[in-house]
């Protein structure tokens, strides 16, 4: 399965996919090697370079091993969006492609994933008085009442986003606003044509299994320093990049909102809410093929197969 320099033939970008917690970058090192590919990330957190132990980086002796893109190459002090990223990851898929034939993508953030795979929808551009409005509301009446109105008007949106992510709820509602209906409705209408194939594996483990590991992954996090990090990051803790799941629960410790155990377990309790927000995004596309991650000879064997299908 080498590539070679310059090579033609049928390209084939492989997305390894999965919620938190289930063992993509464990997996993805064989994979790699498998496909003689460096590691495409498509994680919108991991591409903040000042908070690698939150995000479970790969450490700097796995980014030695393979070569990876797009890990700790942005500042949170930088707005990055979807769309930059679906820009940037096609112009080097574009570049990567002229010596591999087979690439392998792999992340757990689904706007990424489907941004290279689908890419963005075309939505409505937000007007200043609607961005003024609701921008104004979330000031007053707080990011739960926002959340309730997005679950009344958009229930299916409601149980995929993060409702604890404000510019996401606000984003929603802008839409509906302006709409009239519901911003779930307006995605996934766009397919853009891609000049390679995609397959897409998805990882899967059962409920039980995949909550204790997400349990034991935050409390080595801590372990390895993540009470430090955040501490760094709390007066930068209006960053969008921030406002995720390991850092909001830890910043409302230092506020003393709550106790250090406390925010512990909000941490667990709200990245096995967000895993579960994944799969429920994951399950609308019927093109995954899931395995269980201890089932990497089976993996091997179905990336070797479909290499050999062009």
């Amino acid at each position: 399965m080498s590539d070679e320099d310059g090579k033609e033939g049928v390209k084939t970008l492989f997305v390894l996919l999965g919620p938190t917690g289930v063992g993509k970058t464990e997996l993805s090192f064989s994979i790699a090697g498998l496909l003689h590919s460096p590691v495409i990330s498509a994680d919108s957190r991991q591409i903040y370079r000042e908070i690698p132990i939150g995000t479970a980086a790969p450490t700097k002796e796995q980014q030695q091993a393979v070569k990876h893109y797009f890990i700790g190459t942005r500042s949170i002090l930088e707005d990055y969006s979807a769309a930059q990223y679906e820009q940037d990851a096609m112009q080097l898929l574009c570049r990567l492609f002229l010596h591999h034939d087979n690439l392998l993508l792999t992340g757990g953030s689904m706007l990424y994933i489907d941004s290279v795979c689908n890419g963005i929808d075309d939505l409505p551009t937000v007007d200043v008085a609607t961005r003024l409005h609701f921008k104004q509301r979330l000031e007053t009446e707080g990011l739960a009442a926002l959340a309730r109105e997005l679950a009344e008007k958009d229930p299916l949106w409601a149980r995929q986003v993060d409702m604890n992510n404000p510019r996401r709820v606000v984003h929603a509602l802008e839409i509906c606003h302006i709409t009239g209906g519901r911003y779930s409705s307006l995605l996934g209408q766009r397919k853009a044509s891609r000049p390679f194939r995609i397959i897409k594996i998805g990882l899967l483990r059962p409920r039980e299994e995949l909550y204790e590991r997400i349990n034991q992954r935050v409390d080595a996090m801590m372990q390895s320093g993540l009470l430090d990090e955040a501490s760094r990051m709390f007066p930068y803790q209006a960053a969008n990049a921030l406002n995720t799941v390991g850092y909001k629960e830890l910043f409302s410790y230092f506020k003393g909102d709550c106790t250090l155990e406390d925010s512990i377990e909000k941490i667990k309790r709200n990245t096995r809410v967000y895993s579960r927000k994944q799969l429920t995004w994951f399950n609308r596309d019927g093109s995954i093929v899931w395995f269980h991650p201890d089932k990497a000879q089976a993996i091997h064997n179905f990336i070797s197969d479909s290499c050999s299908r062009d």
